[in-house]
């Protein structure tokens, strides 16, 4: 599977999204309101709790491992490919 193609959609889908946020328009055209609400609360008591904890002690220690040498040889060649575009048109704003 060939990875360009595959990054260039996932580019292109996350342009998509962050644009996304200015292709609506909201126009508040009547004020709200919060209903009235009377509220009586009486006085609670929270529970007492007797708690043990541990302790956590942290360190460094130096231990000699083996590591794999590893060595990566990548041949690559430029190459034009079709990219899909997009068009972004934000509502006008009526205020």
């Amino acid at each position: 599977m060939r990875t360009g193609p595959v990054i260039a959609i996932a580019a292109v889908a996350v342009a998509v999204i962050a644009i996304g946020s200015y292709m609506i328009d909201f126009d508040v055209t009547e004020e709200g309101s919060l209903p009235d609400v009377d509220v009586a609360v009486e006085g609670g008591e929270l529970p007492e709790v007797d708690a043990e904890v541990g302790t956590i002690e942290t360190g460094t220690t130096t231990e000699t491992v083996e590591v794999p040498d590893v060595d990566v040889d990548v041949d690559t060649k430029e190459a034009q490919i079709e990219l899909p575009t997009v068009e972004v048109n934000p509502p006008e704003d009526d205020g």
